[in-house]
């Protein structure tokens, strides 16, 4: 309880007692000496992992030039990135944000002053989707719906429908004259890792499109080569009409982005949208330099193979230990662990063999290395994650005897 009044800081993190002092690609170094591998990433953010020297040299040098003029003005790198982006995607207009959340709040707010400007100003509501989680503002936690993240947040901001995973009755019945458009993340993240099937997803298109609605998917742990491919929606080969970027775009730096087409995107005329921050020279620095890494050639198929060789030794692992892992889930390098135990008790098992490794609803262990993990650093987070499991096997064991 001293510790709570002591700390200057909002009680709102459980935090583990680990202080981070430095970090190189894959592993971090705590200020008592101590060294993890690390899977965490920072939720999906640091791409490249820690201190990245293109990423690092690119900051210092915009550093020494520029940090700060707003949106006034055309901001240096601007351009260079939405281009990059344009031309890697489905998208022709990009807003740039600090953040997934700002991502989303602009994703909800185009579609929204799509149907406006499309002679359809009763279109407000969106459709998303149970276990989803698209960020901590107002509006955001009223898209995810999940209680826990609305209590005592006063009332529900209004517009937003919720309908099982997966079911499309629900989703059919959902569509209203009120309906602006359907959100949904291509694998829900902090939801399980819980992918969306490929059938499901041309579904929404086609309901999309029948309708005059507008598909949004929230791409912000999922893209930006996390699963494999620039954005997660190529696996499926079904576009959106708007998409919202950030974590890995950044490298570690906050940035985000609402990339829309162009006929999205009509309504977003100046002065309906803005941001101090968003789009400033030093995010725009860094992010062109994600995209250098990122979109070098053969750098994807890098991470498709190397994902590959961690799936199945993932595979591997859960065959062996059926008392302790249920299942394998995931794409590319956003991977998680079904667990039959708790799924802290294998975070914490991690931790004591100097592995870190993220938390997931539906009891998942979510695992979140740099893209350019290689296979010796896979090997050695398999060697620790069998030691863990193998800890925790034996307790079961122990548990069952007793």
């Amino acid at each position: 309880m001293a510790e709570f009044h002591d700390n200057p800081l909002f009680a709102t993190f459980a935090r583990a007692d680990i202080r981070v002092e430095r970090g190189e690609g894959v592993w971090l170094h705590t200020s008592d000496g101590r060294t993890f591998l690390d899977f965490t990433g920072g939720i999906a953010v640091n791409s490249l992992g820690h201190a990245h020297p293109h990423l690092v040299a690119a900051l210092t040098e915009q550093a020494g030039k520029l940090w700060h003029t707003s949106n006034l003005f055309h901001v240096p790198g601007q351009e260079t990135l939405g281009q990059r982006l344009v031309e890697a995607s489905f998208a022709d207009k990009v807003f740039f944000t600090n953040s997934g959340a700002e991502a989303l709040e602009c994703a909800i707010k185009t579609a929204r002053r799509y149907q406006y400007v499309s002679g359809h100003p009763e279109r407000f509501r969106i459709v998303t989707f149970e276990g989803a989680f698209h960020g901590r503002t107002l509006a955001t936690i009223a898209a995810g719906g999940q209680a826990k993240y609305l209590e005592g947040f006063g009332p529900k901001v209004e517009g937003f429908d919720q309908v099982p995973f997966g079911d499309e009755a629900a989703l059919r019945a959902a569509i209203g004259p009120e309906t602006a458009a359907i959100l949904i993340e291509p694998i829900q993240g902090e939801g399980g890792i819980r992918t969306v099937e490929t059938g499901f997803l041309k579904l929404l298109r086609q309901l999309c499109d029948e309708h005059g609605l507008l598909l949004v998917y929230d791409e912000v742990q999922t893209g930006v080569g996390r699963t494999g491919r620039f954005y997660a929606y190529e696996n499926s080969g079904v576009a959106p009409d708007i998409l919202a970027s950030a974590k890995g775009i950044g490298g570690g730096f906050p940035l985000g982005a609402c990339l829309a087409t162009a006929e999205a995107a009509k309504g977003m005329t100046p002065g309906t949208h803005g941001t101090t921050f968003g789009g400033n020279p030093l995010a725009m620095a860094v992010g062109n330099a994600v995209l250098d890494v990122v979109l070098a050639d053969g750098f994807l198929e890098e991470v498709r193979r190397n994902a590959l060789l961690f799936k199945q030794s993932l595979a591997s692992l859960a065959d062996r230990y059926p008392d302790v892992v249920a299942e394998v889930r995931g794409e590319g390098l956003l991977i998680g662990l079904k667990m039959v135990v708790p799924n802290t008790q294998l975070i914490e098992a991690l931790r004591s063999h100097a592995m870190l490794a993220a938390p997931a609803g539906d009891n998942v262990v979510r695992f979140l290395p740099p893209l350019n993990v290689n296979e010796a650093e896979i090997r050695e987070a398999m060697g620790r994650l069998e030691a863990a499991v193998a800890d925790l096997s034996q307790s079961q064991s122990e548990s069952s005897a007793a």
